[in-house]
């Protein structure tokens, strides 16, 4: 079986069998050479095998910065995307560079699967968004239930604004944990880069609720990046 791509360009965040998650960023340069990484990632994939029935699928959005790449690649478990490294990884990698040198592979973190998912007005996501905002929460130490308080955290604050403000703009937040107990990973999706923006910056982020958010213990830092969705594959059937 090859590799296909899918026209909505986004994975199935809930689907089965999903035992983890790898989310890496490339940095690239300029958005030419970003638009010149996902066709070459593209050519790559499609023109061979699929490497292996653990790897459910492989997504890339292009970062709105000109610059960044995120990848999110959802695995039956850890060691399928192991045995990849071992015997796949590197010809795809150098047919990559071939095309675009100079990419610089930033980070790569490992995720359990989805922790808690919320959709607006309780609608299912299957649809492209405009963007998405991955917010990376970053804790001083492992510790029973802080991420996952954290999480229930940013619940409450996203239930206040249900009652103050009803969302029109987003379509759902996406949690993982990742499995080293230091982060926690936002994968939220919105219907335009703008909308997002304007969230951010509007007053009611200075509530009670979300200044919880913001002060947790153990909480000792946040990244916000936004990325348009570019490329999902997957083994073709």
């Amino acid at each position: 079986m090859n590799a296909v791509a899918h026209p909505d360009a986004r994975p199935d965040l809930h689907r089965a069998g999903v035992g983890a998650v790898l989310v890496s960023t490339w940095r690239v340069g300029t958005p030419e050479r970003q638009r010149a990484a996902v066709e070459a990632i593209r050519t790559a994939w499609e023109s061979r095998a699929w490497p292996d029935l653990g790897l459910l699928s492989y997504s890339v959005a292009i970062g709105t910065d000109g610059d960044t790449l995120l990848h999110y690649s959802q695995w039956t478990e850890e060691k399928a995307y192991e045995d990849f490294v071992r015997t796949h990884r590197d010809d795809r990698n150098a047919e990559i560079d071939a095309a675009v040198p100079g990419i610089e592979r930033v980070e790569l973190r490992r995720y359990a699967p989805i922790h808690r998912s919320v959709v607006r007005d309780g609608t299912s996501t299957g649809g492209l968004p405009g963007i998405v905002a991955v917010v990376e929460a970053d804790f001083d130490r492992p510790g029973p239930g802080r991420r996952e308080d954290w999480v229930d955290t940013v619940f409450t604050a996203l239930d206040e604004d249900a009652v103050t403000r009803p969302p029109t703009d987003w379509t759902g937040f996406h949690f993982h944990l990742s499995t080293d107990g230091g982060r926690v990973l936002n994968y939220a999706e919105w219907e335009s880069e703008q909308a997002h923006v304007e969230w951010l910056s509007d007053d009611a982020r200075l509530s009670e609720a979300w200044r919880r958010v913001h002060r947790h213990p153990g909480l000792v830092g946040a990244r916000v990046r936004r990325y348009t969705p570019a490329l999902s594959l997957s083994a073709g059937v």
